[in-house]
């Protein structure tokens, strides 16, 4: 995919190159920061692979098709080499945990390959100016160092979370605790929650991935700056401490689902959504304002049939009045016997509920008037939507960052129920018993969010309040607008204050 033309080369712009994570909770941000970036006057390189590339085709063709810098480059990525099955480009495509840690090794042999293109391949006529890389691709820091071109690291979670996880490594916190489900609070954390162990300790920080882990920190430590998927007002004390903590700029850009104005880039956001918009919008037109309950775990959480089942009675079982729900069910390809249950299921909520089978356009969907609720794994993303929409979740976390961000929806934003889900789940492994939900407490959780009283109402009330200030971030002289003219800003002083190729001293930037 090339993708070249006349703008794409123009040299008094500055030229960033975007190195994404393969996964497509980390894909779909990352082209948002391409589309805010070249929209505000940078040349964007946006590097993956040929699977990736076709998984967001459509997104690709809209973006070319609207003219702007961003050229697309596909660079093979090393399965076979790393033993992985062919085509395993995403994490998930992962079938098994055993063939994570080869995928995650093999990040370092796609590095390679990367350094390859940009010292024998001239992207766009114009040497790069900044890389802005997703925290995961660990080999970052070393191939940009040797290439000598700053690197500015992005963090698609939220800063709750970053930061909290900086302040346990700093405190050794998780060494002293033996209990995995013991209670504690998050030493410095400017607004104190209590979590456990296990919903907070990282695979990189477990045995065995002690040579990943130390390439990580070392990156971690090397960035010039740092790009989030927040904004300002929204995580305002969490972002002054972590700017101290670190010592490096950190620009808030988001929330980067407000990159998609019109309703088709919105349908659009991630993968080809697996239902017709228009069938969709359709039913949601019909549905009173805030009547709809919207459930969906993203991109890698899978459920159980089992599992499933106790969704589906939560729901169908929910009293409120205001108890229509559109359920997104990723799992229904996977099994005959969860078809046939679904089908059935159908069959006994007609009129009440919809039920879409595969990918939903999840950003359309939030910003509809009718959905009044949001059932959610809290993946950033997917809680950084939810917040960008203004609507209220009932959040069920999983693993990785959703632990942490669910105790920020809940205790400090106050826009959520708990579920109530305590252990933590990896997306390739088989849930457990004691990971299960019942239908009794998704019931509960979904008539309490849909339901008014002045709980309810003042839950609203702070969620309308946080998307009004969302919209406004990314608006002209907002927080996010304004930290997007600063990061093409730190690129263009490397092409215009120092030769090509030499790094400015940091401390002009701290």
């Amino acid at each position: 995919m090339d993708g070249s033309s006349n703008h794409i080369s123009d040299p008094n712009k500055a030229h960033i190159i975007l190195i994404p994570f393969m996964a497509q909770g980390h894909m779909i941000p990352m082209v948002d920061v391409a589309h805010l970036l070249a929209s505000s006057g940078a040349v964007v390189t946006f590097i993956t692979t040929p699977v990736n590339a076709a998984r967001i085709r459509p997104i690709i063709d809209r973006i070319e098709n609207s003219h702007l810098p961003v050229r697309f480059i596909q660079i093979p990525f090393p399965s076979a080499d790393a033993g992985l099955p062919a085509g395993c480009e995403n994490v998930d495509l992962i079938s098994s945990p055993d063939l994570f840690k080869p995928f995650i090794e093999a990040l370092s042999l796609f590095g390679e390959q990367v350094k390859h293109y940009l010292t024998t391949t001239n992207p766009t006529d114009v040497p790069a100016d900044c890389i802005i890389f997703d925290s995961m691709n660990y080999w970052v820091g070393a191939v940009a160092e040797s290439l000598d071109i700053p690197h500015i690291i992005f963090y698609g979670p939220s800063c709750f979370y970053i930061l909290s996880t900086h302040l346990l490594k700093k405190h050794q916190v998780l060494k002293s605790i033996d209990d995995d489900y013991e209670l504690f609070k998050v030493p410095e954390l400017p607004e104190p929650v209590e979590v456990m162990k296990a919903q907070v300790m990282r695979w990189m920080d477990r045995p065995g991935w002690e040579k990943v882990s130390e390439e990580y920190y070392k990156t971690e430590k090397s960035a010039c700056g740092v790009v989030m998927n927040t904004f300002e007002e929204l995580e305002m004390s969490g972002l002054d401490k972590f700017r101290k903590e670190i010592g490096k700029k950190v620009w808030p850009i988001g929330p980067l689902s407000l990159a998609n104005k019109d309703m088709d880039s919105k349908a659009m956001r991630g993968k080809a959504s697996s239902i017709d918009t228009r069938l969709l919008l359709s039913w949601l037109d019909s549905k009173a304002p805030n009547s709809v309950m919207f459930v969906s775990f993203g991109s890698l959480s899978r459920n159980p049939i089992s599992q499933l089942v106790q969704i589906g009675q939560g729901l169908e079982s929910a009293s409120s009045s205001q108890s229509s729900f559109l359920w997104v069910v990723k799992e229904a390809d996977k099994s005959e016997e969860v078809e046939n249950w679904l089908s059935e299921f159908e069959e006994r909520t007609k009129g009440r509920g919809m039920v879409i089978r595969g990918w939903a356009p999840q950003a359309m969907i939030l910003g509809h008037v009718a959905v009044g609720g949001f059932m959610t794994h809290c993946g950033w993303n997917s809680t950084l939507e939810a917040i960008a929409a203004g609507v209220v979740m009932a959040t069920w976390p999983r693993f990785g960052d959703q632990f942490m961000n669910e105790r920020l929806v809940v205790d400090v934003l106050r826009i959520g129920v708990a579920v109530g889900a305590k252990v933590p789940i990896f997306f390739v492994d088989k849930m457990s018993e004691e990971a299960m939900v019942k239908g009794e407490e998704v019931r509960k959780v979904v008539e309490k969010v849909m339901a008014g009283g002045e709980e309810g109402e003042e839950r609203r009330k702070r969620a309308r309040e946080l998307g009004e200030k969302a919209r406004k971030a990314l608006e002209k002289g907002g927080s996010s607008f304004e930290n997007l003219k600063r990061i093409i800003q730190f690129a263009e002083g490397e092409n215009k204050h120092l030769e090509r190729g030499l790094i400015k001293p940091l401390s002009l930037f701290l």
